[in-house]
């Protein structure tokens, strides 16, 4: 059987990399409500931990972005950030209280913050232009399929050894990312761009219709907050009538099926963006979102229902996180790529920030539909600019 063109070594690298790097850190994710629980956090903790590490994923993703296209050592910065992701597991696992885990979210999520702007930047050079959007959606897909695996790992693991144990072995994926990054993630020409101005002024530089389009990502990334908080959502809700235990195996099983969702529309999701537009696309799995959020505040508390509004996390998720990513990569000039990755995944985790710390606090002291209603509201307000702020494709910059 013949591998299609764009599937280079590059590509694969970047798949197979993300694949144990999300079977890692996914496995802790879905342990972290309950582990909370454990140490006696309070409410709001998981949303704190979950924005401030976005926050500060954010920061670092926009000057390690710049800092890898000025030196050309791209492939370094993906190196070193994956070390800190393979050890985070580890930081958790010895934490005695929440504030611990943030210590270990944050050393996890910095380092996913040095490495994936210079990961995505030498993915879009690995490929021609019209095979971007299969190219993120292979790649995505290797980090949902992890998502997958890492979530029903730790459920298997949870009958027969206790939730630190599990942290620990975390540990073991990470580092099998690592290596994949050093085997198989080589860049062509990673000659540096030096620049003598700062970079605000980089900043600047960088093309209008990306800027405008950055403000889209921004406004909706207020509106979408952290799924960790939707399992913890779930306890709550399904205690009353399963029991904590049960609802906390349910909440679980359903972050899973948003994985698989996620997992298996990745690529669908880049093909699709080839053939019929990615703007289209990702207007459309915003769309998705608003409509989820909806969903949440008139269902009832049912297991089925709530299977199929995380079904359509998953859904939205893959479009957002591949198209938004392709459509950067079409509008930023190459010698600038990471730190437009970089720009963009700032303006998704301050985002992140805003709104997994707001939905925390609303549904601590007002309520869970009051923190979706006004999460469908911001969704709504990031749709809208979406579409008018990518209305003229040919605009130049």
């Amino acid at each position: 059987m013949k591998w299609p063109a764009w599937l280079n070594r590059t590509v694969f690298g970047a798949g197979i990399a993300s694949f144990f790097g999300d079977l890692g850190y996914e496995s802790v994710t879905v342990l972290l409500p309950s582990f909370l629980i454990m140490l006696g956090a309070p409410v709001y903790a998981l949303g704190v931990i979950e924005g401030l590490s976005d926050g500060a994923s954010s920061l670092v993703k926009l000057f390690s972005g710049y800092f890898a296209d000025k030196l050309g050592k791209r492939r370094e910065f993906a190196l070193g950030g994956s070390v800190a992701t393979a050890v985070f597991p580890a930081i958790i696992a010895i934490a005695g209280s929440w504030y611990g885990v943030l210590v270990g979210r944050l050393v996890g999520w910095i380092g996913k913050g040095i490495r994936s702007p210079s990961r995505d930047a030498i993915l879009s050079k690995a490929v021609e232009k019209k095979d971007l959007g299969k190219a993120f959606g292979f790649h995505r897909a290797g980090d949902t399929l992890g998502a997958i695996a890492g979530p029903a790992i730790a459920l298997i693991l949870l009958s027969s050894m206790g939730v630190r144990e599990i942290l620990w072995l975390a540990v073991i994926p990470g580092f099998l990312a690592l290596v994949a990054i050093w085997l198989f993630l080589w860049e062509q020409d990673a000659s540096p761009h030096p620049r003598p101005q700062p970079i605000v002024a980089s900043l600047k530089g960088l093309p209008s219709r990306f800027k405008a389009f950055l403000s889209a990502v921004l406004v909706f990334g207020i509106a979408d907050f952290s799924h960790t908080l939707l399992i913890a959502f779930v306890i709550v809700s399904l205690a009353p009538s399963l029991g904590f235990t049960m609802a906390t195996a349910t909440g679980a099983g359903l972050y899973l099926i948003r994985n698989i969702v996620y997992a298996g529309a990745s690529y669908p999701f880049g093909l699709l963006g080839d053939r019929i537009g990615r703007r289209p696309m990702l207007i459309l799995g915003y769309s998705i979102a608003v409509a989820t959020f909806i969903g949440f505040v008139i269902a009832p508390a049912n297991v089925v229902i709530y299977g199929v509004l995380f079904a359509l996390c998953g859904l939205f998720i893959a479009a957002e996180d591949t198209l938004e990513g392709v459509l950067a990569g079409e509008m930023v000039e190459e010698e600038s790529r990471a730190l437009g990755f970089g720009t963009l995944a700032t303006a998704n985790g301050v985002g992140d920030l805003v709104s997994s710390v707001m939905i925390g606090l609303i549904w601590t002291f007002i309520g869970y539909s009051a923190g979706f209603i006004v999460a469908a509201i911001i969704g709504a307000a990031g749709t809208i600019l979406l579409i008018w702020t990518t209305r003229d494709p040919h605009r130049t910059a």
